[in-house]
């Protein structure tokens, strides 16, 4: 399937509106479109019309975070077909579109006029009608918002990897390589609560799994669409009370530790020293 080219067709649905309601401007139909509570109660009357099969089909099958905050990726319907796309980086809104029940975008790609990301289905925000979108632009808390809302669907995408959950499409290699692309992007300090998803120079990673932890000195290779390969220390326990060892971390055995949710990030304060490492011998 082609690119879907939002701007152009955006506009279009926005300038029928526009004339079929007599607005006077394309930004009064957005505001319209955004403060007009009388849709937002019209979509919960027309959910209440059909039939419970449809109805639930519509429903996103995820448990997700957020109610009408939804990475577009795992979005299978939307509130009266109204959506405001934003850009989880910078928090600048992308798009609005109108969209027929159920979507179909298994490709969409946008580039943030803001921040100039570029975004596709697996980074772009997409909220829907019932999220109070003005209480929590007062309330200065939507950015935060938006971060979880994507940190959570990584989270859970990379846990359907781990038990071959996939769609057909994706593939559980690119999508490491894709989610630490992104998160290099929009410089996001990882919760550390949560698996990563990545693999950067400096950070130091606790293995689960093991409990050996993993200082990441720096890449050894230079691929340009997969993971790299690292050199990293390698620590059987506490790098405050063991020794390590350096080696070479392939980007197969980087990949497997991420999908399969092994690795949380290692926070040291600055006065922590590592001990003298162990150079394996040639």
């Amino acid at each position: 399937m082609a690119t879907i080219r939002v701007r152009d067709w955006t506009k279009e649905q926005i300038e029928k509106i526009r004339d079929t309601e007599s607005h006077s401007s394309h930004d009064s139909v957005i505001k319209s479109l955004l403060k007009d509570r009388k849709l937002a109660k019209y979509a919960d009357d027309a959910a209440e019309a059909v039939p419970e099969s449809e109805s639930d089909s519509l429903t996103n099958d995820p448990d997700t975070a957020f109610d009408d905050l939804t990475v577009l990726g795992e979005l299978s319907g939307a509130d009266n077909g109204v959506l405001f796309l934003w850009c989880p980086s910078c928090g600048n809104e992308l798009a609005h579109l109108t969209a027929d029940n159920p979507l179909g975008l298994s490709v969409f790609e946008i580039e943030c006029q803001r921040c100039l990301t570029h975004l596709d289905r697996h980074a772009i925000v997409a909220i829907e009608i019932g999220y109070p979108i003005e209480q929590k632009l007062v309330e200065d808390c939507l950015q935060d918002d938006l971060k979880d809302c994507v940190v959570d669907y990584w989270d859970r995408t990379l846990d359907s990897a781990a038990v071959g959950a996939l769609d057909d499409d994706l593939d559980p290699a690119h999508l490491v390589w894709q989610f630490d692309q992104y998160l290099r992007q929009f410089s996001w300090e990882w919760p550390v609560d949560v698996p990563v998803v990545g693999f950067a120079t400096g950070e130091t990673y606790r293995n689960t799994t093991t409990d050996e932890y993993l200082e990441v000195i720096e890449p050894v290779s230079e691929n340009r669409n997969a993971m790299d390969s690292f050199k990293i220390r390698r620590y059987a326990g506490d790098p405050d009370t063991h020794d390590g060892e350096t080696e070479i971390l392939d980007s197969t055995a980087v990949v497997d530790h991420i999908v399969n949710r092994r690795l949380l990030l290692e926070v040291r304060t600055d006065s922590a020293s590592l001990p003298e490492s162990t150079e394996p011998t040639t």
